[in-house]
């Protein structure tokens, strides 16, 4: 007791001489360093055999979040080479095991898809589709600011984002909804698939700035649609378009109960984002990717040609099918960047891992990353070079198994298994039910853009920008801009022949912003609308040159 008394009285002089502020920071701070400790010490000295190993981490609860958070697929590759394929690690106080590889895939992934609401998926649907979405391009483009003149500048992914939301809208949801939607409504659904962020897998209640956003964008879309429920109804529930709002207004459940309509609304949301925010990402680095290969730009265009001559009549669903570099250059962008790099399921029952001795329990959260096995060079040769021709016939590209077993849950053949290298929509009960409206979507899109456009990098700058991860779904960095130039296409005389354009009055107006236009000549919008930006006149081409066109682009 002697030697207690002795060491404690100077501690407890000091401690009554001291702020109790300065105490409570020095006890604070005397608890984090204990858990840190502690922490690694558990990791160190105890191991569990039949469970997965956990990736070391220095702070509880926080563990790997960070790391995973900045770069999940260097996260991932690092993990693998260190612990195997399966390894577990701390997602913000929750075990979240990792299961990579195609068994991995399978293991998590497999299972018999459930029917779901596919009005609207099935193939005749998806025929009906192209030329509304090619229509929507071709009017984005006249009406965008972003495409007036012959040259200029884009944001990539704030106009795709803008341009899938209104095809998505168009194709699955009807003209009526369509027309509801202005461009600030790809700003709300920018919102909504920000509050995607792996915090809120964990805490979706947190009181952070994106979940205010995500929450006021989610009731002004479900407003949206419940004002479009109201007024069918008051007028009658008579049908005078077929689309999935209809559907679901005469819809019920098992139970004979009907669908309510701020449900009917939630629904739409959930449709409308599973149309746009992965096509939106998609379609983005499409662009930044042409954007770097003009050789693939001008293969795009002269595929067209070739199959459908040079007027280059209105695409359809079977047009598109005859464009198979078209579809390689979606399926290659979705191979290196898959929109979702986590897909995380919870475990409700203990699960062996076969050919492991380990068992998952019920505490853990299972994460398959697809993504990993289509980067990897066993299935993928050179796997972060963006090649579209890895895709062609004879290829040996072992992303796609021919034999391997497809079923068609009435949306279009998909393959069975969920054991591919190449699962950019997931597999199993869970899949994409919109893998093949996805798939036309996009294709329509670029085969429209390829028609109308080239785009070169700014400044011929070289690479490719890296990626956002700060969403489950992710998308390029920062705000992008990309020159357009508008493509120039032989004329029916031939090629021959050239197009000019000389300046008149009229087309000076219509490359002004129409707001300046209308500010300082007091002009009605219908007037402006239509002035014409063109004028041109066709003349001999110099049989010396191989190309003509003043603007500096290439016919």
């Amino acid at each position: 007791m002697g030697l207690l008394t002795t060491l404690a009285g100077p501690l407890a002089d000091r401690a009554a001489n001291t702020s109790t502020a300065l105490l409570v920071a020095a006890a604070v701070a005397s608890s984090v360093v204990l858990a840190v400790v502690s922490n690694a010490l558990r990791q160190l000295l105890v191991r569990n055999l039949n469970e997965p190993p956990v990736v070391f981490h220095w702070v509880p609860f926080i563990g790997s979040t960070i790391t995973y958070g900045i770069d999940p697929y260097r996260f991932f590759f690092a993990c693998r080479q260190k612990y195997g394929d399966v390894f577990t690690f701390v997602l913000l106080g929750k075990k979240t095991t990792v299961c990579l590889g195609t068994k991995g895939n399978d293991f998590i992934l497999n299972g018999k898809l459930n029917d779901f609401v596919k009005f609207g998926l099935t193939s005749e649907a998806l025929r009906s589709y192209v030329p509304l979405i090619a229509d929507e391009v071709s009017d984005y483009i006249k009406r965008s600011p972003a495409f007036k003149g012959r040259k200029g500048t884009v944001d990539v992914p704030r106009t795709m984002a803008e341009l899938t939301i209104f095809t998505a809208s168009r194709s699955l949801q009807g003209k009526e909804v369509r027309d509801k939607f202005d461009s600030s409504f790809a700003d709300l659904y920018h919102d909504l698939d920000m509050g995607f962020t792996p915090i809120n897998f964990m805490l979706p209640w947190a009181p952070l700035p994106q979940n205010r956003k995500r929450d006021f964008a989610q009731r002004k879309m479900a407003q949206t649609y419940m004002d479009i429920i109201k007024a069918r109804r008051e007028a009658g529930g008579k049908r005078d378009s077929e689309d999935m709002i209809w559907n679901l207004m005469s819809s019920t459940y098992k139970d004979g109960t009907p669908i309510p309509d701020k449900e009917v609304a939630h629904m739409m949301i959930a449709l409308l984002m599973a149309g746009q925010h992965s096509s939106s990402s998609t379609s983005s680095r499409i662009i930044l990717r042409l954007a770097t290969r003009p050789d693939i730009q001008e293969e795009l265009y002269r595929e067209q040609v070739d199959v459908f001559g040079a007027d280059l009549p209105p695409l359809t669903y079977d047009q598109l099918q005859r464009l198979p570099l078209n579809s390689q250059v979606v399926k290659e962008t979705l191979r290196i960047h898959a929109p979702i790099h986590s897909i995380m399921r919870k475990v409700k029952t203990p699960m062996p891992v076969e050919g492991t001795p380990y068992t998952i329990h019920t505490s853990h959260v299972l994460l398959a990353a697809p993504g990993v096995t289509s980067k990897s060079p066993e299935y993928f040769p050179n796997p972060s070079s963006w090649e579209p021709h890895r895709w062609d016939a004879g290829a040996n590209t072992k992303g796609e198994d021919e034999d391997e077993e497809k079923i068609d849950y009435g949306y279009g053949l998909v393959s069975k298994g969920a054991s591919s290298p190449y699962l950019p929509f997931g597999a199993g009960r869970h899949r994409c039910i919109g893998e093949q409206f996805a798939y036309v979507q996009l294709g329509t899109i670029l085969a429209a853009m390829v028609r109308e456009f080239k785009f070169p990098n700014v400044g011929g700058a070289e690479g490719v920008v890296g990626t956002d991860y700060s969403s489950l779904f992710s998308r390029p960095l920062s705000t992008l801009r990309r020159e357009h130039g508008q493509r120039v296409r032989d004329l029916p005389g031939g090629p021959a022949s050239a197009v000019f354009s000389d300046t008149s009055v009229n087309q000076w107006l219509a490359l002004t912003p129409s707001q300046v236009v209308k500010d300082h000549t007091g002009l009605s919008d219908a007037v402006i609308e239509n002035l014409p930006e063109e004028k041109l006149l066709i003349v001999p081409r110099n049989k010396d040159l191989l190309t003509t066109n003043f603007t500096g682009e290439g016919l």
